[in-house]
Order: structure tokens, then C-alpha cells, then sequence
């Protein structure tokens, strides 16, 4: 039986090299974000807000066309890394 994901780590890696890590509870809601949010403003110099869903009272805005690549993560929660 495939194990299921309990979340997804998205890290952004942005130009300068400043990486930043948010959390989706699905890939899902990712595709959504994505393809809703950051696929048509990908040249944009506007700021779009980047969804951080585990952190109450924080967001984070970012420019799209300074994001350089994306990295999914499936995290899952008997992950050993969750617990150190």
C-alpha cells in the first residue's frame, strides 16, 4: 500500500539565492496556487501573496518573476525528520 503525503514542503528559490519553505496540505492546493497565482504573473513585478497556511498571523509576498525554481517536497508524518 503507497504511503500518503500528511502535507507538502514548497521550497522557493529566489534570485540572490534566498531559499523560503511553505507548507500546502496537499498538492492540490499547490496546483491551485500555482497555476492560479503565479502562472499568469510570472513576468509580474507586482507582489503576489504566497499562502502559509501552518502560521497564523503571517504571510509573505513575493515578486514572481524573482522566483528562479520551485521545489516540492512530500512530507510525510512518520517522516524521522519531523521529530528532531
Amino acid at each position: 500500500m503507497p504511503r500518503t503525503p500528511s502535507e507538502y514542503a514548497v521550497y522557493l528559490f529566489l534570485e540572490g539565492g534566498h531559499t523560503e519553505e511553505v507548507r500546502f496540505p496537499n498538492v492540490q492546493d499547490f496546483q491551485k496556487w500555482y497555476s492560479g497565482e503565479l502562472v499568469p504573473k510570472c513576468t509580474s513585478e507586482d507582489f503576489i501573496n504566497v499562502p502559509i497556511k501552518t502560521i497564523q498571523g503571517e504571510y509573505m509576498v513575493v515578486r514572481p518573476s524573482r522566483i528562479s525554481a520551485i521545489r516540492v517536497e512530500p512530507i510525510f508524518s512518520s517522516s524521522v525528520e519531523r521529530f528532531t
